[in-house]
Protein backbone atom coordinates (compact mmCIF):
# COMPACT_ATOMS: atom_id res chain seq x y z
CA UNK A 1 0.00 0.00 0.00
CA UNK A 2 1.48 3.30 -1.29
CA UNK A 3 1.91 6.11 1.97
CA UNK A 4 1.66 8.86 -0.17
CA UNK A 5 -1.76 9.51 -1.27
CA UNK A 6 -3.64 13.19 -2.33
CA UNK A 7 -5.46 15.24 -0.31
CA UNK A 8 -8.92 15.76 -0.36
CA UNK A 9 -10.38 18.95 -2.07
CA UNK A 10 -11.44 20.46 0.93
CA UNK A 11 -8.79 19.40 3.15
CA UNK A 12 -6.14 21.33 0.71
CA UNK A 13 -8.88 23.69 1.40
CA UNK A 14 -8.47 24.67 4.82
CA UNK A 15 -5.05 23.65 4.27
CA UNK A 16 -4.71 26.69 2.28
CA UNK A 17 -7.14 29.12 4.82
CA UNK A 18 -4.58 28.96 7.22
CA UNK A 19 -2.33 30.84 4.63
CA UNK A 20 -4.94 32.94 3.65
CA UNK A 21 -7.56 33.88 6.57
CA UNK A 22 -5.55 34.55 9.67
CA UNK A 23 -7.89 36.67 11.29
CA UNK A 24 -11.41 38.19 11.19
CA UNK A 25 -9.69 41.18 9.13
CA UNK A 26 -8.22 38.48 6.29
CA UNK A 27 -11.85 37.74 5.72
CA UNK A 28 -12.85 41.64 5.19
CA UNK A 29 -10.00 41.97 2.94
CA UNK A 30 -10.62 39.40 0.26
CA UNK A 31 -14.45 39.79 0.63
CA UNK A 32 -14.38 43.79 0.05
CA UNK A 33 -11.29 43.33 -2.17
CA UNK A 34 -13.17 40.84 -4.82
CA UNK A 35 -16.25 43.73 -3.86
CA UNK A 36 -13.70 46.70 -5.69
CA UNK A 37 -12.74 44.33 -8.91
CA UNK A 38 -16.27 44.08 -9.48
CA UNK A 39 -16.44 47.92 -10.37
CA UNK A 40 -18.44 48.62 -7.12
CA UNK A 41 -19.33 52.06 -6.24
CA UNK A 42 -20.60 51.68 -2.75
CA UNK A 43 -19.47 49.04 -0.26
CA UNK A 44 -20.97 48.38 3.64
CA UNK A 45 -19.25 45.94 6.00
CA UNK A 46 -21.33 44.85 8.79
CA UNK A 47 -19.65 42.97 11.60
CA UNK A 48 -21.02 41.43 14.91
CA UNK A 49 -18.59 40.87 17.61
CA UNK A 50 -16.39 42.26 15.48
CA UNK A 51 -16.75 39.54 13.06
CA UNK A 52 -15.90 36.80 15.30
CA UNK A 53 -20.00 35.91 15.18
CA UNK A 54 -20.67 37.70 11.63
CA UNK A 55 -18.98 39.34 8.62
CA UNK A 56 -21.50 40.75 6.29
CA UNK A 57 -20.24 42.33 3.29
CA UNK A 58 -22.94 44.59 0.90
CA UNK A 59 -21.84 45.73 -2.13
CA UNK A 60 -23.37 47.34 -6.09
CA UNK A 61 -21.03 45.78 -8.38
CA UNK A 62 -21.37 43.60 -11.14
CA UNK A 63 -22.64 40.70 -9.65
CA UNK A 64 -22.66 37.08 -10.72
CA UNK A 65 -24.19 34.84 -12.85
CA UNK A 66 -25.50 31.10 -11.18
CA UNK A 67 -23.34 29.17 -13.02
CA UNK A 68 -20.39 31.69 -12.40
CA UNK A 69 -21.80 32.11 -8.49
CA UNK A 70 -20.80 28.12 -8.12
CA UNK A 71 -17.90 28.23 -9.73
CA UNK A 72 -16.31 31.41 -7.63
CA UNK A 73 -15.93 28.72 -4.35
CA UNK A 74 -13.66 25.87 -6.53
CA UNK A 75 -9.84 26.58 -5.96
CA UNK A 76 -8.21 28.19 -7.97
CA UNK A 77 -11.61 29.42 -10.37
CA UNK A 78 -11.13 32.92 -11.19
CA UNK A 79 -12.05 35.25 -13.78
CA UNK A 80 -9.29 37.44 -13.02
CA UNK A 81 -6.52 35.78 -15.35
CA UNK A 82 -7.12 33.50 -18.53
CA UNK A 83 -3.47 32.80 -19.62
CA UNK A 84 0.43 32.68 -17.89
CA UNK A 85 1.73 35.82 -19.61
CA UNK A 86 -1.67 37.55 -17.35
CA UNK A 87 0.55 37.02 -14.04
CA UNK A 88 2.85 39.87 -15.60
CA UNK A 89 -0.06 42.19 -16.04
CA UNK A 90 -2.32 42.05 -12.77
CA UNK A 91 -4.42 45.17 -12.23
CA UNK A 92 -6.75 43.32 -10.11
CA UNK A 93 -6.69 42.82 -6.20
CA UNK A 94 -7.54 39.36 -6.09
CA UNK A 95 -6.67 37.03 -8.79
CA UNK A 96 -5.53 33.58 -7.22
CA UNK A 97 -8.57 32.08 -6.71
CA UNK A 98 -8.16 30.70 -3.60
CA UNK A 99 -9.83 33.55 -0.92
CA UNK A 100 -13.61 32.19 -1.40
CA UNK A 101 -12.85 28.54 -1.53
CA UNK A 102 -10.60 29.01 1.54
CA UNK A 103 -13.18 31.15 3.43
CA UNK A 104 -15.79 28.80 2.89
CA UNK A 105 -14.27 25.68 3.88
CA UNK A 106 -13.71 27.08 7.60
CA UNK A 107 -17.01 28.83 8.06
CA UNK A 108 -20.55 28.86 6.57
CA UNK A 109 -20.91 31.52 3.74
CA UNK A 110 -24.08 32.66 2.49
CA UNK A 111 -23.95 34.19 -0.92
CA UNK A 112 -27.06 36.43 -2.75
CA UNK A 113 -25.58 37.80 -6.36
CA UNK A 114 -27.12 38.76 -9.47
CA UNK A 115 -25.61 40.27 -12.67
CA UNK A 116 -28.81 40.10 -14.78
CA UNK A 117 -32.96 39.74 -14.03
CA UNK A 118 -32.48 36.50 -11.55
CA UNK A 119 -30.27 36.50 -8.85
CA UNK A 120 -28.82 33.48 -7.18
CA UNK A 121 -28.55 32.15 -3.52
CA UNK A 122 -25.93 29.92 -2.21
CA UNK A 123 -25.73 28.60 1.11
CA UNK A 124 -22.07 26.50 1.69
CA UNK A 125 -21.30 24.81 5.30
CA UNK A 126 -17.49 24.01 5.81
CA UNK A 127 -17.34 23.18 2.09
CA UNK A 128 -20.12 21.94 1.24
CA UNK A 129 -23.04 23.12 -0.81
CA UNK A 130 -26.46 23.44 1.02
CA UNK A 131 -28.75 25.41 -0.81
CA UNK A 132 -28.62 26.40 -4.53
CA UNK A 133 -31.89 28.24 -5.50
CA UNK A 134 -32.77 31.42 -7.01
CA UNK A 135 -33.03 34.80 -5.58
CA UNK A 136 -34.10 38.39 -6.06
CA UNK A 137 -32.87 40.69 -9.08
CA UNK A 138 -30.42 43.08 -6.91
CA UNK A 139 -27.45 43.94 -9.03
CA UNK A 140 -24.87 43.07 -6.87
CA UNK A 141 -23.60 40.82 -4.09
CA UNK A 142 -24.35 40.54 -0.64
CA UNK A 143 -22.27 37.34 1.24
CA UNK A 144 -21.96 36.50 4.47
CA UNK A 145 -19.76 34.60 6.62
CA UNK A 146 -20.84 33.04 9.99
CA UNK A 147 -19.00 30.94 12.73
CA UNK A 148 -15.17 30.99 11.30
CA UNK A 149 -13.02 28.48 12.08
CA UNK A 150 -16.06 26.66 14.03
CA UNK A 151 -14.36 23.47 12.29
CA UNK A 152 -10.89 24.22 12.94
CA UNK A 153 -10.19 24.32 16.38
CA UNK A 154 -6.72 25.10 15.90
CA UNK A 155 -7.17 28.11 14.14
CA UNK A 156 -9.90 29.50 16.48
CA UNK A 157 -7.96 29.80 19.50
CA UNK A 158 -6.04 32.07 18.37
CA UNK A 159 -8.74 34.55 17.56
CA UNK A 160 -8.25 37.29 19.60
CA UNK A 161 -10.45 39.49 21.32
CA UNK A 162 -13.55 41.03 19.61
CA UNK A 163 -11.99 44.82 20.08
CA UNK A 164 -8.42 43.23 18.83
CA UNK A 165 -10.44 41.95 15.37
CA UNK A 166 -12.42 44.98 15.22
CA UNK A 167 -9.20 47.35 15.59
CA UNK A 168 -7.56 45.37 12.78
CA UNK A 169 -10.91 45.47 10.59
CA UNK A 170 -10.93 48.95 11.31
CA UNK A 171 -7.65 49.61 10.18
CA UNK A 172 -7.47 47.84 6.81
CA UNK A 173 -10.92 49.28 6.03
CA UNK A 174 -9.45 52.94 6.99
CA UNK A 175 -6.47 52.32 4.19
CA UNK A 176 -8.43 51.02 1.85
CA UNK A 177 -10.55 53.98 2.15
CA UNK A 178 -7.79 56.26 1.66
CA UNK A 179 -7.00 53.58 -1.65
CA UNK A 180 -10.01 53.94 -3.30
CA UNK A 181 -11.80 57.69 -2.11
CA UNK A 182 -14.01 57.53 -4.96
CA UNK A 183 -15.63 54.48 -3.54
CA UNK A 184 -18.22 55.17 -0.72
CA UNK A 185 -17.53 52.79 2.40
CA UNK A 186 -19.46 52.24 5.41
CA UNK A 187 -18.12 49.87 8.34
CA UNK A 188 -20.41 49.26 11.58
CA UNK A 189 -20.47 46.70 14.41
CA UNK A 190 -23.43 45.53 16.37
CA UNK A 191 -25.08 48.40 14.44
CA UNK A 192 -22.78 51.37 15.34
CA UNK A 193 -21.18 53.22 12.58
CA UNK A 194 -17.44 53.12 13.17
CA UNK A 195 -16.33 54.43 9.45
CA UNK A 196 -18.31 56.08 6.48
CA UNK A 197 -16.36 57.71 3.36
CA UNK A 198 -18.37 60.00 1.03
CA UNK A 199 -16.72 58.66 -2.29
CA UNK A 200 -16.44 61.59 -2.86
CA UNK A 201 -13.05 61.06 -5.33
CA UNK A 202 -11.39 63.65 -2.79
CA UNK A 203 -8.29 62.33 -1.03
CA UNK A 204 -8.40 65.03 1.43
CA UNK A 205 -12.01 64.94 2.31
CA UNK A 206 -11.12 61.55 2.82
CA UNK A 207 -8.48 61.81 5.08
CA UNK A 208 -10.65 64.08 7.33
CA UNK A 209 -13.01 61.58 7.38
CA UNK A 210 -10.58 59.48 8.81
CA UNK A 211 -8.64 61.64 10.96
CA UNK A 212 -10.62 64.44 11.55
CA UNK A 213 -9.60 67.77 11.24
CA UNK A 214 -6.75 68.31 13.40
CA UNK A 215 -4.94 65.93 10.80
CA UNK A 216 -6.41 66.63 7.85
CA UNK A 217 -5.68 70.25 8.86
CA UNK A 218 -2.02 69.90 8.80
CA UNK A 219 -1.34 67.68 5.86
CA UNK A 220 1.05 68.67 2.71
CA UNK A 221 0.31 67.81 -0.98
CA UNK A 222 2.90 66.24 -2.68
CA UNK A 223 3.72 64.74 -6.31
CA UNK A 224 6.49 63.52 -8.38
CA UNK A 225 7.31 61.25 -10.88
CA UNK A 226 10.09 59.14 -12.43
CA UNK A 227 10.30 57.71 -16.07
CA UNK A 228 8.58 54.46 -14.42
CA UNK A 229 6.70 55.56 -11.36
CA UNK A 230 4.28 58.53 -10.41
CA UNK A 231 3.31 59.47 -7.27
CA UNK A 232 0.81 61.71 -5.35
CA UNK A 233 -0.04 61.66 -1.99
CA UNK A 234 -0.26 64.16 1.37
CA UNK A 235 2.40 63.92 4.66
CA UNK A 236 1.99 64.91 7.26
CA UNK A 237 3.77 68.25 8.53
CA UNK A 238 6.02 66.76 11.42
CA UNK A 239 4.20 68.35 14.80
CA UNK A 240 1.99 65.13 14.48
CA UNK A 241 3.83 62.51 14.42
CA UNK A 242 3.17 58.95 15.39
CA UNK A 243 4.44 56.48 17.92
CA UNK A 244 4.24 53.53 14.98
CA UNK A 245 4.46 52.88 11.68
CA UNK A 246 0.60 52.04 11.21
CA UNK A 247 -0.13 55.75 9.44
CA UNK A 248 2.88 55.36 6.76
CA UNK A 249 0.12 54.40 4.11
CA UNK A 250 1.66 53.30 0.75
CA UNK A 251 -0.49 52.16 -2.05
CA UNK A 252 0.99 50.82 -5.16
CA UNK A 253 -1.67 50.08 -8.52
CA UNK A 254 -4.34 50.29 -5.80
CA UNK A 255 -3.25 48.03 -3.60
CA UNK A 256 -2.17 48.87 0.22
CA UNK A 257 1.18 47.32 0.54
CA UNK A 258 3.73 47.02 3.30
CA UNK A 259 7.14 47.48 1.40
CA UNK A 260 10.71 48.24 3.63
CA UNK A 261 12.36 50.23 0.30
CA UNK A 262 9.32 52.48 0.21
CA UNK A 263 9.15 52.89 4.52
CA UNK A 264 12.87 53.48 4.69
CA UNK A 265 12.45 56.07 2.03
CA UNK A 266 8.99 57.85 3.56
CA UNK A 267 11.65 57.51 7.08
CA UNK A 268 14.61 58.63 5.25
CA UNK A 269 12.83 61.95 3.76
CA UNK A 270 11.97 63.02 7.52
CA UNK A 271 15.21 62.93 8.94
CA UNK A 272 16.17 65.53 11.18
CA UNK A 273 12.58 66.51 11.13
CA UNK A 274 11.49 63.91 13.46
CA UNK A 275 12.83 61.53 16.60
CA UNK A 276 13.97 57.95 15.32
CA UNK A 277 11.09 56.88 17.85
CA UNK A 278 7.87 58.70 15.66
CA UNK A 279 6.64 58.50 12.25
CA UNK A 280 4.44 60.30 10.02
CA UNK A 281 1.18 60.23 8.69
CA UNK A 282 2.09 59.46 5.03
CA UNK A 283 -0.71 58.64 2.53
CA UNK A 284 0.81 57.84 -0.92
CA UNK A 285 -0.12 56.52 -4.08
CA UNK A 286 2.18 55.09 -6.80
CA UNK A 287 0.94 54.46 -10.10
CA UNK A 288 3.50 51.49 -12.42
CA UNK A 289 3.41 49.16 -14.97
CA UNK A 290 2.53 46.24 -13.53
CA UNK A 291 5.37 44.40 -15.29
CA UNK A 292 7.53 46.67 -12.61
CA UNK A 293 6.33 45.01 -9.31
CA UNK A 294 5.50 41.30 -8.42
CA UNK A 295 2.54 41.20 -6.03
CA UNK A 296 2.48 37.05 -6.27
CA UNK A 297 4.77 36.50 -3.47
CA UNK A 298 2.79 36.30 -0.70
CA UNK A 299 -0.89 34.40 -0.28
CA UNK A 300 -2.13 37.96 1.76
CA UNK A 301 -1.08 40.15 -1.62
CA UNK A 302 0.43 42.93 0.73
CA UNK A 303 4.06 42.24 0.51
CA UNK A 304 5.52 43.71 -2.85
CA UNK A 305 8.56 43.27 -4.75
CA UNK A 306 9.27 46.72 -6.49
CA UNK A 307 12.33 47.15 -9.84
CA UNK A 308 14.25 50.13 -10.36
CA UNK A 309 14.26 50.98 -6.55
CA UNK A 310 16.85 53.15 -6.30
CA UNK A 311 15.20 56.10 -8.82
CA UNK A 312 11.90 55.36 -6.58
CA UNK A 313 13.65 55.99 -2.78
CA UNK A 314 14.82 59.30 -4.45
CA UNK A 315 12.37 60.38 -5.89
CA UNK A 316 9.86 59.86 -3.06
CA UNK A 317 12.93 61.80 -0.69
CA UNK A 318 13.76 64.42 -3.05
CA UNK A 319 10.05 65.40 -3.32
CA UNK A 320 8.78 64.98 0.60
CA UNK A 321 12.33 66.92 2.05
CA UNK A 322 11.51 69.80 -0.99
CA UNK A 323 8.30 69.81 0.52
CA UNK A 324 8.95 70.23 3.71
CA UNK A 325 11.59 72.38 3.17
CA UNK A 326 8.86 74.72 1.40
CA UNK A 327 6.86 75.00 4.20
CA UNK A 328 6.86 77.39 7.25
CA UNK A 329 6.96 74.65 9.90
CA UNK A 330 6.98 76.89 13.45
CA UNK A 331 4.08 75.03 15.47
CA UNK A 332 1.29 77.22 17.30
CA UNK A 333 1.79 77.06 21.12
CA UNK A 334 -1.83 77.34 21.23
CA UNK A 335 -4.29 75.15 18.36
CA UNK A 336 -7.02 76.62 16.79
CA UNK A 337 -10.64 75.83 17.71
CA UNK A 338 -12.40 73.42 15.48
CA UNK A 339 -15.41 75.80 14.96
CA UNK A 340 -13.53 78.30 13.70
CA UNK A 341 -13.60 76.13 10.24
CA UNK A 342 -16.74 75.96 8.13
CA UNK A 343 -17.39 72.57 6.54
CA UNK A 344 -20.32 71.00 4.28
CA UNK A 345 -22.30 69.00 5.82
CA UNK A 346 -21.62 65.57 4.04
CA UNK A 347 -18.20 65.66 5.71
CA UNK A 348 -19.22 65.98 9.81
CA UNK A 349 -21.60 62.78 10.24
CA UNK A 350 -20.38 59.76 11.38
CA UNK A 351 -16.90 61.06 12.10
CA UNK A 352 -14.07 58.77 13.24
CA UNK A 353 -11.03 59.00 15.04
CA UNK A 354 -8.33 56.40 13.92
CA UNK A 355 -7.56 53.27 15.93
CA UNK A 356 -4.07 53.12 17.71
CA UNK A 357 -2.62 49.14 17.58
CA UNK A 358 0.81 48.89 18.42
CA UNK A 359 3.05 45.99 18.79
CA UNK A 360 0.42 43.83 18.49
CA UNK A 361 -1.66 45.05 21.22
CA UNK A 362 -4.92 46.51 21.20
CA UNK A 363 -5.16 50.06 22.92
CA UNK A 364 -7.51 51.63 22.51
CA UNK A 365 -10.99 52.22 20.01
CA UNK A 366 -12.60 55.76 20.19
CA UNK A 367 -15.76 56.22 18.49
CA UNK A 368 -16.58 60.09 17.24
CA UNK A 369 -20.04 60.30 15.37
CA UNK A 370 -20.21 63.91 15.41
CA UNK A 371 -18.17 67.11 14.91
CA UNK A 372 -19.24 70.13 16.54
CA UNK A 373 -18.39 72.60 13.70
CA UNK A 374 -20.52 75.70 12.49
CA UNK A 375 -21.76 74.43 9.24
CA UNK A 376 -22.36 76.47 6.13
CA UNK A 377 -25.83 76.45 4.66
CA UNK A 378 -24.77 76.20 1.37
CA UNK A 379 -23.04 73.14 -0.08
CA UNK A 380 -19.43 73.62 -1.23
CA UNK A 381 -16.63 71.06 -2.57
CA UNK A 382 -14.02 70.47 -0.15
CA UNK A 383 -11.40 72.11 -2.02
CA UNK A 384 -12.66 75.01 -1.51
CA UNK A 385 -13.18 74.79 2.64
CA UNK A 386 -11.15 77.39 4.78
CA UNK A 387 -7.23 76.14 5.07
CA UNK A 388 -4.39 77.94 6.88
CA UNK A 389 -2.09 79.98 4.45
CA UNK A 390 0.54 78.75 3.14
CA UNK A 391 3.73 80.53 3.91
CA UNK A 392 7.25 79.61 2.34
CA UNK A 393 10.31 78.71 4.42
CA UNK A 394 12.06 81.90 3.02
CA UNK A 395 9.85 83.86 4.76
CA UNK A 396 11.44 82.73 8.21
CA UNK A 397 14.67 83.84 6.72
CA UNK A 398 13.36 87.32 7.05
CA UNK A 399 12.06 87.22 10.78
CA UNK A 400 13.36 89.45 12.74
CA UNK A 401 13.39 88.30 16.52
CA UNK A 402 14.29 90.38 19.57
CA UNK A 403 15.26 88.63 23.01
CA UNK A 404 14.35 90.02 25.47
CA UNK A 405 14.72 87.43 28.05
CA UNK A 406 15.85 83.28 29.29
CA UNK A 407 13.39 81.20 30.75
CA UNK A 408 14.35 78.33 32.86
CA UNK A 409 17.96 78.60 31.77
CA UNK A 410 16.95 76.89 28.62
CA UNK A 411 14.54 78.61 26.10
CA UNK A 412 15.04 82.41 24.78
CA UNK A 413 12.01 84.40 24.71
CA UNK A 414 12.08 86.55 22.17
CA UNK A 415 9.59 88.84 20.07
CA UNK A 416 8.40 90.39 16.96
CA UNK A 417 5.16 92.68 15.68
CA UNK A 418 3.48 88.93 15.40
CA UNK A 419 4.30 87.69 18.33
CA UNK A 420 6.75 85.65 21.28
CA UNK A 421 8.37 83.32 20.38
CA UNK A 422 10.23 80.26 22.58
CA UNK A 423 13.36 78.90 21.26
CA UNK A 424 15.37 75.99 22.87
CA UNK A 425 18.81 77.15 22.91
CA UNK A 426 20.18 73.73 22.84
CA UNK A 427 18.54 72.69 19.84
CA UNK A 428 18.70 75.27 18.22
CA UNK A 429 22.46 75.61 18.62
CA UNK A 430 22.43 71.96 17.70
CA UNK A 431 20.54 73.08 14.53
CA UNK A 432 23.55 75.58 13.95
CA UNK A 433 26.30 73.41 14.40
CA UNK A 434 24.81 70.81 12.48
CA UNK A 435 24.84 72.67 9.21
CA UNK A 436 27.95 73.91 9.94
CA UNK A 437 29.35 70.56 10.70
CA UNK A 438 27.96 68.94 8.10
CA UNK A 439 28.75 71.69 5.51
CA UNK A 440 32.68 71.21 6.00
CA UNK A 441 32.10 67.23 5.53
CA UNK A 442 30.84 67.98 2.17
CA UNK A 443 33.84 70.45 1.15
CA UNK A 444 36.46 69.09 -1.56
CA UNK A 445 38.96 71.44 -0.30
CA UNK A 446 40.18 70.57 3.07
CA UNK A 447 41.93 73.34 5.53
CA UNK A 448 44.06 71.07 8.27
CA UNK A 449 45.89 72.46 11.23
CA UNK A 450 48.76 70.48 13.06
CA UNK A 451 48.28 70.40 17.36
CA UNK A 452 50.46 71.74 19.49
CA UNK A 453 50.72 68.35 20.83
CA UNK A 454 50.14 65.14 18.89
CA UNK A 455 46.68 63.37 19.80
CA UNK A 456 46.96 59.62 21.18
CA UNK A 457 43.62 57.65 20.77
CA UNK A 458 44.47 54.27 22.62
CA UNK A 459 42.01 51.55 21.37
CA UNK A 460 40.65 47.69 22.19
CA UNK A 461 42.72 45.00 19.50
CA UNK A 462 39.19 44.86 17.66
CA UNK A 463 38.57 48.88 17.38
CA UNK A 464 42.03 48.92 16.39
CA UNK A 465 41.85 46.65 13.31
CA UNK A 466 38.57 48.25 12.61
CA UNK A 467 39.93 51.76 12.35
CA UNK A 468 43.21 50.09 10.42
CA UNK A 469 40.45 49.20 7.62
CA UNK A 470 38.55 52.51 7.41
CA UNK A 471 41.79 54.67 7.83
CA UNK A 472 40.90 56.17 3.97
CA UNK A 473 37.79 57.41 5.30
CA UNK A 474 39.39 59.44 8.27
CA UNK A 475 42.46 60.57 5.09
CA UNK A 476 39.27 61.50 3.22
CA UNK A 477 37.88 63.99 6.30
CA UNK A 478 41.42 65.70 6.56
CA UNK A 479 42.81 63.71 9.12
CA UNK A 480 46.84 62.63 9.18
CA UNK A 481 46.66 59.71 11.10
CA UNK A 482 49.88 57.16 12.21
CA UNK A 483 50.11 54.01 14.27
CA UNK A 484 51.94 54.74 17.50
CA UNK A 485 52.51 51.95 19.53
CA UNK A 486 49.87 48.85 20.74
CA UNK A 487 46.50 49.53 20.00
CA UNK A 488 47.20 53.51 19.28
CA UNK A 489 47.09 55.90 16.68
CA UNK A 490 48.54 59.71 17.26
CA UNK A 491 46.32 62.61 14.73
CA UNK A 492 49.08 64.59 13.23
CA UNK A 493 46.79 67.15 11.66
CA UNK A 494 42.92 67.51 11.64
CA UNK A 495 40.48 69.49 9.88
CA UNK A 496 39.92 73.29 10.91
CA UNK A 497 36.43 72.59 11.59
CA UNK A 498 36.68 71.08 14.87
CA UNK A 499 35.85 73.03 17.94
CA UNK A 500 38.46 75.00 19.43
CA UNK A 501 39.37 73.20 22.83
CA UNK A 502 37.18 70.26 21.91
CA UNK A 503 39.28 68.64 19.37
CA UNK A 504 40.06 65.03 21.45
CA UNK A 505 36.65 64.55 22.40
CA UNK A 506 35.43 65.58 19.07
CA UNK A 507 38.44 62.86 17.40
CA UNK A 508 36.79 60.17 19.87
CA UNK A 509 33.08 60.57 18.62
CA UNK A 510 34.49 60.28 14.88
CA UNK A 511 36.35 56.73 15.58
CA UNK A 512 33.56 55.79 17.77
CA UNK A 513 31.43 56.15 14.73
CA UNK A 514 33.65 54.64 12.31
CA UNK A 515 34.14 51.37 15.00
CA UNK A 516 29.84 51.12 14.65
CA UNK A 517 29.44 51.36 10.74
CA UNK A 518 31.66 48.55 10.43
CA UNK A 519 31.40 47.34 6.97
CA UNK A 520 27.96 48.94 6.02
CA UNK A 521 29.95 52.13 5.50
CA UNK A 522 27.67 55.23 3.29
CA UNK A 523 29.41 58.36 3.00
CA UNK A 524 26.02 60.60 3.01
CA UNK A 525 25.03 58.76 6.06
CA UNK A 526 28.37 58.82 7.74
CA UNK A 527 27.89 62.51 7.60
CA UNK A 528 24.77 62.94 8.43
CA UNK A 529 25.49 60.78 11.39
CA UNK A 530 29.45 62.41 12.41
CA UNK A 531 27.33 65.93 12.33
CA UNK A 532 24.19 64.87 14.45
CA UNK A 533 26.88 63.72 16.77
CA UNK A 534 29.61 66.77 17.24
CA UNK A 535 26.43 69.32 16.97
CA UNK A 536 24.61 67.71 20.02
CA UNK A 537 28.18 67.37 21.87
CA UNK A 538 29.27 70.98 20.92
CA UNK A 539 26.10 72.88 22.00
CA UNK A 540 25.38 74.84 24.78
CA UNK A 541 23.15 72.67 27.66
CA UNK A 542 20.50 73.31 28.79
CA UNK A 543 20.21 75.39 32.29
CA UNK A 544 22.69 77.30 31.22
CA UNK A 545 22.65 81.11 31.61
CA UNK A 546 24.28 83.44 28.17
CA UNK A 547 23.97 87.38 27.68
CA UNK A 548 21.36 88.77 25.57
CA UNK A 549 24.28 89.18 22.85
CA UNK A 550 24.48 85.35 23.13
CA UNK A 551 20.87 85.07 22.17
CA UNK A 552 20.62 87.36 19.53
CA UNK A 553 24.08 85.43 17.60
CA UNK A 554 21.88 82.38 17.89
CA UNK A 555 19.29 83.62 16.38
CA UNK A 556 20.22 84.93 13.66
CA UNK A 557 22.10 82.00 12.83
CA UNK A 558 19.35 79.84 13.44
CA UNK A 559 17.12 81.59 10.91
CA UNK A 560 19.91 81.18 8.61
CA UNK A 561 20.10 77.22 8.35
CA UNK A 562 17.95 74.76 6.10
CA UNK A 563 15.93 73.74 8.59
CA UNK A 564 15.39 76.29 11.02
CA UNK A 565 12.52 74.57 12.74
CA UNK A 566 14.00 71.33 14.28
CA UNK A 567 17.10 70.25 15.81
CA UNK A 568 18.71 67.84 14.28
CA UNK A 569 17.05 64.76 16.41
CA UNK A 570 13.94 65.99 15.01
CA UNK A 571 12.77 67.87 18.07
CA UNK A 572 11.16 71.47 17.70
CA UNK A 573 13.67 74.50 17.98
CA UNK A 574 11.46 77.48 17.75
CA UNK A 575 7.32 77.94 18.99
CA UNK A 576 5.32 80.46 18.26
CA UNK A 577 2.45 82.82 20.78
CA UNK A 578 0.52 84.94 17.97
CA UNK A 579 -0.86 88.09 19.56
CA UNK A 580 -4.29 86.87 18.73
CA UNK A 581 -3.74 83.78 20.88
CA UNK A 582 -1.72 85.60 23.89
CA UNK A 583 -5.28 87.91 23.98
CA UNK A 584 -7.27 84.49 23.88
CA UNK A 585 -5.56 83.15 27.19
CA UNK A 586 -5.98 86.70 28.50
CA UNK A 587 -9.89 86.92 27.35
CA UNK A 588 -8.94 90.11 25.52
CA UNK A 589 -10.30 88.21 22.71
CA UNK A 590 -13.58 86.61 23.36
CA UNK A 591 -14.01 84.88 20.00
Amino acid sequence: MTKIKIMSENLANKIAAGEVVEKCASVVKELVENSIDAKSKSIKIELLDGGLKEIKVIDDGSGMEHDDALLSFQRHATSKLLREDDLFFINTLGFRGEALPSIASVSEVDLITCASKVGTHIHIKGGKLEIDEPADARIGTIITVNNLFYNTPARLKYLKSEQYELANTVSFIEKLSLSYPEIKFELTNNGKTIVKTSGSNNLLKTIHEIYGLSISSKMLEVKGSTDDYDMEGYICKPEILKSNRNHMITIVNGRVVRNNDLNRAINDAYYTYKPDIKFPIVILKFETDPTLIDVNIHPTKQDIKLSKVNELYNMIVDTIKNKLYQELLIPDAIKKEDNDISLPTSMIKNEVVNDKVANNEIKEINYQTELDLSVKEKEEDYTTTKQPDLIINNELKKLVLYPVGLALGTYIIAQNEEGIYLIDQHAAQERINYDKYLKALKEKEITTVAPLFPINIELSSSDYLTIKEHLNILTDMGFVVEEFGYNTYTIKEHPTWLKEGYEEESIHKIFDSIISIGNRFDRVKFNEHIAITLACKMSIKANTRISTEAQEEILNELVKTDNPYNCPHGRPTIIKFSIYDLEKMFKRAMN
